[in-house]
């Protein structure tokens, strides 16, 4: 018997996304009221920057902190190790460990500029609303990256928006904006990926011992550490803190603690104008002809020639201050 043909509907179910037009017109008018233009607008409330730009950007890679990064209008790529994450209009990037890693704006023009928020967050934070939930997420089995891609509901756009509108009444800020930062955990938390925020959370849960020694790292990336220093630290043996680490960040303790220095060392170079031999001593580096090659092999560009093409990015993108309360 002859199989029956199937009529598919047109247009196929793949529907773009929509834009959330009342966040995206407030976050919109920031920008304009602070001058207009593309790049970095910090705003009053501490950990809450808005981003804009105009075209697709090239890849930079540079310390991402636990933070959640929402995607209003356009896309944007991380590279984490080996993972790739994609995330575009009204969804959203949580990092829940500060790591080095490479973002690029891949979806943005003139007509539909890439527009983003980002909201840093502490454990602190995530510990005392996990506390009061009734019934805590499930864990996640299996140690990952920690970063993950999900959608941004009606509940969190709201939170974000109302952030947004309290940037024009300067003295709520400090009254109420952490309250909101409390409510954005709580979603997240009963979100999906609930679970991967709860092992993080969770005090001697394998990642939480993992992440007081990338705390350290971020501390002492200048001092010569050894992984049994770190693994100690974590309260682990050598063999499985190696393993809990490189399954967390997507690489190896000594690779992490090198692309810290690396990164440091660029920041200097372009918002303290040191010279390169400085900027290696400075971050650990008893040898600048091996930090230059450690630079260049990392960048793909020599530390001297980078540094000036990041202070011309940095001076157009991302020199703007914090607005005055007046």
């Amino acid at each position: 018997m002859p199989a029956r043909s199937q009529v598919l509907p047109w247009p196929l179910k793949h529907r773009e996304p929509s834009v959330n037009r009342p966040l995206l017109d407030a976050v919109t008018a920031y920008i304009e009221k602070q001058g207009g233009g593309q790049g970095l607008f910090p705003t009053a409330i501490e950990g809450f920057n808005i981003v804009r730009s105009f075209q697709s950007m090239m890849p930079m890679r540079n310390i991402y902190r636990p933070s959640l990064c929402v995607v209003l209008e356009g896309g944007k790529e991380l590279h984490l190790g080996e993972q790739r994450l994609n995330y575009r209009t009204m969804e959203c990037l949580v990092v829940s460990v500060g790591v080095p890693a490479t973002g690029q704006i891949i979806e943005a023009s003139e007509a539909a500029p890439y527009v983003g928020v980002m909201i840093d967050f502490d454990v602190a934070t995530l510990r005392e609303v996990l506390e009061q939930l009734d019934s805590p997420p499930a864990q996640a089995e299996a140690s990952g990256p920690c970063a993950f891609v999900a959608k941004v509901d009606q509940p969190l756009a709201d939170c974000i928006l109302r952030l947004v509108r309290m940037l024009a009444t300067p003295k709520a800020i400090p009254v109420l904006a952490p309250s909101i930062v409390r409510e954005i955990c709580f979603w997240l938390l009963s979100g999906p990926h609930g679970g991967e925020l709860c092992k993080l959370a969770l005090p001697e849960s394998n990642i939480e011992r993992v992440v007081r020694a990338v705390s350290m790292l971020h501390t002492n990336f200048a001092d010569t550490l050894r992984v049994e220093q770190l693994a100690e630290i974590a309260r682990m043996s050598p063999s499985s803190f190696h393993q809990h680490f490189k399954a967390l960040t997507a690489m190896t303790p000594l690779q992490f603690q090198k692309q810290l220095r690396l990164l440091e060392a660029r920041r200097l170079m372009v918002t303290q104008a040191v010279n390169v031999a400085e900027a290696a001593y400075r971050v650990g580096y008893e040898s600048a002809s091996q930090f230059s090659r450690e630079y260049s092999r990392t960048f793909g560009i020599a530390p001297k020639q980078d540094a000036l093409n990041q202070q011309r990015l940095h001076n157009a993108y991302a020199s703007r201050t914090v607005p005055s309360a007046s």
